[in-house]
């Protein structure tokens, strides 16, 4: 296994994987700025072998996007033995699920997403590609969650409500309503402050 990404999101993804017992042989870097994590040689990148099995290990949505675009690598699904996952569940590639993490009967979780610690994802829930859950936050059933969303940490997402694409919804917010495509959302109940207009011009290159 190899890492893309020397971040401090390394570390955890590293864990995990020594934690499943799987040798990951080295992290690579667009833009490497130590020698080794945890013991793991880092380098920049340079393979062009793609048929190397990888996992992108860098926090930011965007920036997993842009990746996974750019390097056609084989990419691998990765989860903590202390996860609970339904196996009438679908994980799409390249999407890691921490420790005590839970996903439940029927929800689909996209390509390249983070399911991070302790966060909850319900019954049916439709989770797209890119997406980070942070740790604590939770989703109800059938809530549905667009590309590039972020969820923010021990926020709460009540049943049958949409997250647009590229939404942020800021730490602890309850949301009670649909969130638009673009917007950041913060509070209790959760009210839109602003559409990330960067985002939409990111969406349209």
């Amino acid at each position: 296994m190899i890492l893309f990404g020397a971040s401090g999101h390394s570390k955890v993804i590293l864990d995990l994987l020594i934690s499943n017992g799987i040798q990951v042989d080295l992290i690579i870097d667009d833009h490497p700025k130590t020698h080794e994590i945890m013991g793991v040689a880092v380098q920049k990148n340079t393979i062009s072998d793609f048929d190397q099995k990888v996992i992108i290990s860098i926090g930011n949505n965007r920036a997993r996007k842009i990746i996974s675009e750019r390097y056609p690598f084989y990419y691998q699904k990765a989860i903590h033995p202390t996860a609970v996952i339904s196996s009438f569940s679908q994980i799409g590639a390249g999407t890691v699920i921490m420790a005590q993490a839970a996903v439940n009967a029927a929800a689909e979780i996209g390509r390249h997403c983070i399911i991070n610690t302790g966060a909850v994802v319900e019954h049916d829930c439709k989770v797209g590609d890119y997406v980070h859950i942070s740790p604590n936050a939770a989703l109800a059933g059938n809530v549905e969650v667009g590309d590039g969303a972020h969820i923010g940490i021990g926020a709460s997402v009540i049943q049958g409500v949409r997250i647009g694409k590229w939404a942020v919804v800021g730490a602890g917010t309850v949301v009670i309503k649909d969130v638009p495509d673009f917007a950041t959302v913060v509070g209790n109940p959760g009210k839109v402050i602003k559409i990330n207009e960067s985002n939409i011009q990111h969406n349209e290159q």
